[in-house]
């Protein structure tokens, strides 16, 4: 995990308080006061040696209490020993310590002094100290907990989401948001007061928008009539470089109706830029300053510019248009290698338009891999992809292993082994046929490869390290999967054609290469956009003549680009990917404050829940129950 491991059991909690007062503060001035306006003189994580003799007060949360004798009280910054008293004179304040359960809320006052010789805690920053109690105050007992507040303790995730106001407690949630908050705040300060950007909060009720992820609809009080809440401000922030902001910029909340993945929710957040008279490179620079200037100083450093490659590139090297370049395992054509006339396979996958013989190398996979997983492997390829795999060993003399070994020569099996760069116990996957179905179920392996190397000991994906990678040089539209013949836009609809390819958007649309950017992270999109489309007549083209769009529910932009629309371009950051990565959580979940489920329900809550006939009457709506929720409701 990103936050150090908690060892203690619910004592010592090493580096922490250090951590959540960086994430506190590091954007703040460094006297930041965290007791201004508040009744307490001190956070739980800030008293030292220095304190000693000082009266303080303290308000938190009981971590852990032993045998009447001590406990440790916590709040957001860390966490304080309490020596209860054992005097007669204090004996309504240690029945009162003892008996309060573990997460009551407290307010205690006492004194603070050096702990005995032997008894400090090198793992706890507080843990020169310990505060005598005077007096104290229970200002909420807790009931019987769910789950203990401690992050080593395993918990489903959906116990966690249904008393999320107590996961929250825990120290990796607590340092998730805290970064987050920190890394929003110093993009703030780079965009608006060194940049010149202008935070504009753009409506969330508004109209369907042609092509993309599918929208959420709100009913209006006009019949037949629905807003949509907006997969993003795309059209808004298009519009502002109309009206002459010229620098747009906002934390905006956006929503998709589609099923939930670890990486995505049906309410997210992004980083949504928009800028007039860019080009690609200037937004390129942007970003990479932006992320340097707003990177996490816990989290190293890094460095700019950030490597790039095409599409092409991409899809040909890793089978994705998102590699993951913390590791090698590259896909390698051997085309050349195994055109001949007597491999029947080969010669089937050539004959395509674009048939292509290629492979990947998994290092040690005699050693790591069992003969279960690249059966799985092949079974995964053909399940998916419907692409077959023929795998390749190479023996301790240096040999080949594979049913393709009796067409080749030893002199054919030497530059094979070259070309792969295959060491002993490497283990080859070979894939023929059309291009990008070879190149996208080669792509696959290797994560999954990877996944096995890693899970069996060997560590290819350093979560420390940080590979930023721009991929440009998109398709401006591929074809619709449900009906090949019709062609849908590969980013979205206002993206502008390459300059290059312009001509062709009218004679070969296929052909066209667009320009639209995507940042990646460890083999994650964090981030994308594109120059835009500042003419009303190729908009419309676009709209009518390629996607087979009705342009009339984007007629207010169409006009609006007739009115003297500069060129602009911008990006989207995904906030939560991106924070999700930063802190190595498993989830983007993980760095949400109460996120949905994976089914896109709050457990919390309960939403989406039921309304009434009458609360829907307003909206001329009426709901139609299947029988077997009708029952339910009405058994």
């Amino acid at each position: 995990m990103a936050l150090p491991r908690l060892l203690a059991r619910g004592l010592a909690w090493p580096g922490c308080g250090r951590a959540l007062h960086r994430a506190a503060s590091a954007s703040a001035p460094a006297a930041a006061d965290f007791n201004s306006f508040v009744a307490r003189t001190n956070t739980c994580g800030e008293l030292r040696s220095a304190h000693v003799g000082q009266e303080v007060t303290l308000y938190g949360w009981i971590q852990y209490q032993r045998q009447g004798l001590f406990l440790v009280l916590r709040d957001f910054q860390g966490l304080t020993q309490i020596i209860i008293p054992q005097d007669e004179a204090h004996t309504h304040v240690k029945k009162l310590l003892s008996d309060a359960p573990v997460e009551s809320v407290v307010r205690v006052t006492g004194t603070v002094s050096l702990r005995p010789p032997g008894q400090e805690n090198p793992k706890m920053p507080t843990g020169d100290i310990e505060v005598k109690v005077e007096t104290a105050e229970i200002l909420n007992s807790c009931k019987k907990l769910p789950f203990e507040i401690k992050d080593f303790i395993k918990k489903t995730e959906a116990l966690r989401m249904q008393y999320r106001y107590l996961d929250l407690r825990s120290f990796q949630l607590q340092y998730n948001l805290r970064l987050r908050s920190q890394i929003v705040m110093r993009m703030r300060e780079y965009l608006c007061n060194l940049h010149g950007f202008v935070d504009v909060e753009t409506p969330t009720l508004f109209k369907r928008t042609p092509g993309g992820a599918k929208e959420f609809l709100v009913p209006s009080r006009e019949a037949g009539k629905f807003y949509s809440l907006p997969q993003s401000p795309q059209q808004f922030k298009q519009l502002l470089m109309v009206g002459g902001l010229d620098r747009y910029f906002q934390v905006a909340r956006c929503y998709r109706d589609e099923g939930s993945r670890p990486d995505r929710q049906p309410e997210f957040t992004q980083i949504d830029i928009e800028m007039s008279f860019v080009d690609q490179a200037g937004i390129r620079r942007l970003i990479e300053g932006l992320l340097q200037y707003s990177w996490p100083e816990e989290r190293g450093s890094i460095t700019t510019p950030f490597p790039s490659m095409t599409y092409e590139e991409a899809l040909a090297d890793y089978g994705t248009d998102k590699p993951d370049t913390r590791f090698g395992m590259k896909i390698v054509d051997i085309s050349d290698f195994l055109r001949r006339p007597d491999i029947q396979f080969v010669q089937n996958a050539l004959s395509y338009p674009c048939g292509t013989v290629k492979a990947i190398c998994i290092p040690q996979g005699v050693r790591y891999l069992k003969n279960k997983d690249l059966e799985s492997l092949k079974e995964s390829a053909k399940s998916q992809f419907n692409q077959e795999i023929m795998d390749i060993t190479c023996r301790p003399d240096g040999s080949l292993k594979s049913l393709l070994t009796k067409f080749l020569g030893e002199k054919q099996q030497s530059e094979l082994i070259q070309a792969l760069n295959m060491q002993v116990d490497d283990v080859v996957l070979l894939a023929a046929g059309e291009h990008k179905q070879v190149c996208s179920a080669l792509g696959s392996l290797r994560l999954e490869s990877a996944d096995l190397l890693e899970a069996a000991g060997l560590v290819l994906r350093d979560p420390t390290v940080f590979h930023f990678l721009w991929v440009v040089d998109f398709p401006l539209f591929l074809p619709k999967e449900e009906n090949p013949t019709e062609l849908e836009s590969a980013h979205h609809p206002f993206t502008a054609p390459h300059p290059s390819d312009t001509s062709l958007l009218y004679s070969d649309p296929t052909k066209v290469r667009s320009q639209h950017y995507d940042l990646v992270l460890n083999g994650n999109e964090v981030g994308g956009g594109s120059i835009r489309i500042h003419s009303a007549e190729q908009q419309r083209f676009v709209l009518e003549k390629v996607l087979k769009e009705d342009s009339e529910v984007l007629s207010h932009l169409l006009e609006a680009l007739k009115f003297g629309a500069p060129p602009h371009g911008g990006i989207a950051l995904g906030l939560d990917r991106l924070i999700s990565l930063i802190v190595d959580a498993p989830s983007i979940r993980d760095v949400i404050a109460f996120p949905k489920s994976f089914k896109g329900r709050d457990l919390m809550g309960n939403a989406p829940d039921y309304v009434t006939p009458e609360e829907l009457e307003p909206y001329h709506i009426q709901v139609s129950w299947p029988l077997a929720e009708k029952e339910a409701k009405n058994p």
